[in-house]
Parts: C-alpha cells; sequence; structure tokens
C-alpha cells in the first residue's frame, strides 16, 4: 500500500467519510548528485545562518514575511490555529460537470481510500452515484498549510482527486501571447489539414507512448560505465516558412496514406503467402480450383479498392461542402457568428469565438470566465445583440 500524503473527512451533506489521499503518479525521473568537478565528492545544500554562517537545526526554523527592513514571524501551530476544523475535511459544495471544468486548472492528482473497512459501504456508495450522475464534486482543503480547490470523481472503480487552480493563478492567453492570428485559415488550407488530422486519427492507449529522453540517459550512464557511445539525438525540425504551408500539408496527407497504404499491403502478402502455403501441403487439389479461389480473392480485392474510392470520393466531397459553407458565411460578413449567438446556437460556439463574441457585448470579468460562463453571460446580457452590430 503506498504512502498516504493526507488523512482526513470527506464530507458532502450530512455524510461524513474519513478518506486517505495517495498520490496518483510517480516520477521515472533519473536523478544525480551533484560533484564538485575533477573530484568524486558531492556537493551538499544545507541551511545555515546567513550571518554566522553556522547550520541551522530544522526545528530552530520558522517562517517570516518580510515587511521592509524587519519579518514579521509566523509559527506552524499558528497557521493551523486560523483555519479550525478545516484542515481536516475536504467540504464538497456542490457537483459539476467535470468536462466544464478546462485543462489548465488541473494541477496534481490523487486516489482517494477510504481509512478502513469500515467506511467501505460509503465509499462505494459515493463512487456509484458520482459515476451514474457523471459529475465531480467540487470541494475545497488544506493540505501542507495551503488551501486547495478540488475536484472529486469516480474514475476505474475508484475516487479520483485533482487539485485545481484557482481563477486568479490562470493567465488570460489573449493577454499574455503575443502573434496570435487575426484571420480565420483559408478554406482549402483548413480542409487540407482537417483531411491530415483524420489519416493520423488514432485510439487513445497511454501504454503506446514512453519516455525516450529518461531512456537516452539511461543509455548515456550505461555506455560511460562501459566506455561505449551513444549515437546523439536527431536534429530539431525546421519550422515551416507560411509559403511553403499548403505544400507541407499536401505532402502530410500523401506520406500518412502512403504508410497505410503500404501496411496493408505488407499484411495482404502476408496473408496470401500464408494461404499459398496452406494450400501447398492439401492434396488432391486441382489447378482449375486453385485458378477460381485466386479469381475469387482478385475480385473481392477489387470490390475492396472500389469501395476504399468511393468513401474517399465522398468524403472529398464532404469537405468541398464544408469548406464552401465556411467561405459563405465569412463572405457574408460573419453571419455565424451573429445566428450562433442567437438562443441553442451559442452551444455550437468553441471558447475562443464566445470570448471574442463576449468582448465584443462589453461583458466584464470575460478573462476569468469557463466556456459556460461565457455562454450563460452571452445568453442573459443582451450580449448577442452587440455581438450583431459588430459583425
Amino acid at each position: 500500500m503506498a504512502h498516504a500524503v493526507w488523512s482526513g473527512s470527506l464530507s458532502f451533506g450530512l455524510v461524513s467519510l474519513p478518506v486517505s489521499l495517495v498520490t496518483a503518479t510517480e516520477s521515472h525521473t533519473v536523478h544525480f548528485h551533484q560533484i564538485e568537478r575533477g573530484t568524486s565528492d558531492r556537493v551538499r545544500i544545507r541551511r545555515v545562518n546567513e550571518s554566522t554562517g553556522e547550520e541551522v537545526p530544522y526545528d530552530r526554523i520558522v517562517k517570516g514575511y518580510p515587511t521592509g527592513d524587519e519579518y514579521v514571524i509566523v509559527e506552524p501551530e499558528e497557521l493551523d490555529e486560523i483555519t479550525p476544523g478545516r484542515s481536516r475535511t475536504i467540504d464538497i459544495t456542490g457537483f459539476a460537470c467535470l468536462e466544464d471544468i478546462e485543462p489548465v486548472y488541473f494541477d496534481t492528482t490523487y486516489f482517494v481510500a477510504p481509512r478502513d473497512k469500515s467506511h467501505a459501504k460509503v465509499y462505494g456508495l459515493l463512487h456509484a452515484a458520482l459515476d451514474r450522475a457523471g459529475r465531480a464534486g467540487i470541494a475545497t482543503m488544506t493540505m501542507r498549510q495551503k488551501e486547495y480547490l478540488v475536484a472529486l470523481h469516480a474514475q476505474g472503480g475508484v475516487l479520483v482527486l485533482h487539485t485545481l487552480h484557482w481563477a486568479d493563478e490562470v493567465r488570460d492567453p489573449h493577454r499574455t501571447l503575443d502573434n496570435l492570428p487575426a484571420d480565420r485559415p483559408a478554406a482549402q488550407e483548413l480542409r487540407t489539414a482537417v483531411q491530415l488530422i483524420e489519416a493520423m486519427a488514432i485510439d487513445w492507449d497511454p501504454h503506446d507512448y514512453r519516455d525516450i529522453t529518461q531512456e537516452r540517459v539511461r543509455e548515456l550512464i550505461e555506455a560511460k560505465r562501459s566506455g561505449a557511445t551513444v549515437p546523439q539525438g536527431a536534429p530539431e525540425p525546421e519550422s515551416t516558412e507560411p509559403v511553403d504551408l499548403m505544400e507541407a500539408l499536401r505532402a502530410s496527407v500523401d506520406r500518412v496514406h502512403g504508410t497505410k497504404s503500404a501496411d496493408k499491403g505488407k499484411q495482404s502478402k502476408q496473408g496470401k503467402r500464408s494461404k499459398q502455403s496452406g494450400r501447398s501441403k492439401q492434396s488432391g487439389q486441382s489447378d482449375r480450383s486453385q485458378r477460381n479461389q485466386q479469381s475469387r480473392r482478385g475480385q473481392g480485392d477489387q470490390r475492396a479498392q472500389q469501395d476504399k474510392q468511393s468513401k474517399q470520393d465522398k468524403r472529398s466531397k464532404q469537405d468541398e461542402r464544408d469548406g464552401q459553407g465556411r467561405v459563405g458565411a465569412k463572405g457574408r460578413g460573419g453571419k455565424r457568428g451573429s445566428e450562433a449567438a442567437a438562443g441553442d446556437d451559442l452551444d455550437r460556439l468553441s471558447k475562443a469565438e464566445l470570448y471574442e463574441l463576449a468582448g465584443r457585448a462589453g461583458i466584464s470579468g470575460r478573462s476569468r470566465m469557463n466556456r459556460s460562463e461565457l455562454r450563460r453571460a452571452l445568453a442573459g446580457s443582451g450580449g448577442t445583440r452587440g455581438a450583431k452590430k459588430a459583425s
């Protein structure tokens, strides 16, 4: 059993559940000691008094807040006293849709466990209820003398708790980032980019990926121990110039399709060789039977190729219609934005588009709103009319 980093009570309504938190992840980073060059002597960090140079025992260290030439001294016990009853309680104040919490707010993940078997029934009930409702409990808690905003939800048969950043800790990307695009991409470029994304679509499986950098670090250490050499990594790819963007997209789509076709052709050849090997071991089979089987296989391959081509043609026609629809919407002076801002069509807009409409409508505090809050603000404050005038 992993070591618990926090123990306390989980409170929702009038129900209190004693729980423990266990860190959900572990790091496999290769750690080094600091060594003085030319020696085998470790360099260590000690807590020393800057005036005397003498090392200070940990129990003699307190916290101090600078106020100019002096410090306000705060004892650890004083910090515990100002949060009575909260340092050991996860107090759920409501239940929200987990998908409404943007990924930028997530910080650290913990597994939640009942402290003993006598509380397993309450734990199982809360897990089943959260799983069926599809919601996450939003709560606050204190850990290591710091207050956290947390989200609790059911996942993989257990309760999982995420610490969240506070709203004022998340930067507004529109104020933080420079050189953001001001115009929409060209329809043809967008269509080709979407085709590339669809061609590279995969089913997510975290086991398909590994930390290559840490593997290379371990190889380097082992090579230096044995006197061998390790090849250097590949150089960083050059950035794509805007004038070459369309050509790079087309080449990428062709390469992905070519790789998949080669893989399918290789698998088909291997299957044919296996079938031919099996037929050669069978006795009493005539040449005419073999020719009939080959003919049927050829017809089947031809039909499969025709079906594949038909699907590609349908997809291309659909992409062209989508591109024409987007170009038409843009040519009509932002008609899509003004129509989507009315009624239920707000649900179809991304957060960035809702944020833009909120700016036109002059909605205050929009930089700290999530997508749902922006949608509600636009629907209830008359912001859609302002967006129509701006368009």
